[in-house]
């Protein structure tokens, strides 16, 4: 009879550890909702999407994006910095719901977190002085060149130079930009977007576009196996991309609308 009581106490105890494990996995939404508030992970250094401005606040088109987000949702929205070599940590991690930091969609990606719905256009190049030869990729043999670890351009370049080309990886995009102009590296591969705001502030290093690396997008990540919050964020993403919010703030931001953004 012993064996029997214990039998079934610890049935039970499976059962409801089984079933706590599974709601927990499934409420992120629920959570947000209920606490009314909602952690989402931004940059701070990536200027025109997420930077600081003088009086210390954060701002950016993805910062704009959080807070349409927050505010369709009806909850306080509280804002995370990450970099980009951290930014999928912190939603693995639990420390953040979303991820709104310029995040492109890769199959490595895909694997560890999901995407919610594209919101902004992104694409990334290698920029160089004027005065060096760049024509191809085959060209950067023997260079040196700034890139934030971990992000986009970082990988996308990796497979299409040679062997030799001497990368110099930086934990944000301030360092690698600080790298650049400061000569310590002879080109730099970043966004377009970065490129044209270190350019305007810096004419004298006469820096100008050399090679496209790749053309993409800006998507929101969600945990994986958040699927109610990943539907949710990506109804609002759809909505706001019918009426025109969208194009709203990538006009301001980017200088050019949002456009077709197609997945």
């Amino acid at each position: 009879m012993k064996l029997t009581r214990r039998a079934i106490i610890l049935a039970c105890l499976s059962t409801a550890a089984a079933f706590g494990s599974s709601a927990w996995a499934q409420t992120a939404l629920d959570t947000v909702l209920k606490s009314k508030t909602i952690k989402i992970a931004v940059p701070t250094d990536y200027p025109p999407y997420g930077s600081v401005d003088k009086n210390m606040a954060l701002q950016g088109l993805d910062i704009d994006m959080a807070r349409l987000i927050a505010s369709k949702l009806g909850v306080t929205l509280e804002l995370v910095p990450v970099t980009s070599a951290n930014r999928i940590a912190y939603l693995q991690t639990h420390k953040a719901d979303l991820v709104i930091s310029t995040l492109a969609k890769t199959p490595e990606r895909e694997q560890v977190i999901d995407f919610a719905a594209p919101y902004a256009p992104f694409f990334q190049a290698v920029f160089a002085g004027k005065a060096l030869g760049i024509k191809s990729f085959a060209d950067m043999g023997g260079k040196s060149v700034a890139v934030t670890r971990g992000a986009m351009e970082d990988q996308e370049l990796a497979k299409v130079v040679p062997s030799n080309v001497d990368f110099k990886r930086f934990e944000d995009n301030n360092a690698t930009i600080a790298a650049f102009v400061a000569g310590q590296t002879q080109t730099i591969a970043t966004s377009g977007a970065v490129a044209a705001e270190m350019i305007r502030m810096n004419p004298q290093i006469h820096a100008e576009f050399k090679l496209l690396l790749k053309n993409t997008l800006c998507y929101v990540g969600v945990a994986k196996g958040e699927d109610s919050l990943k539907a949710k964020v990506a109804g609002i993403v759809a909505s706001a991309k019918k009426d025109g919010s969208l194009d709203l703030m990538s006009q301001k931001w980017l200088g050019r609308a949002a456009g077709d953004l197609q997945d």
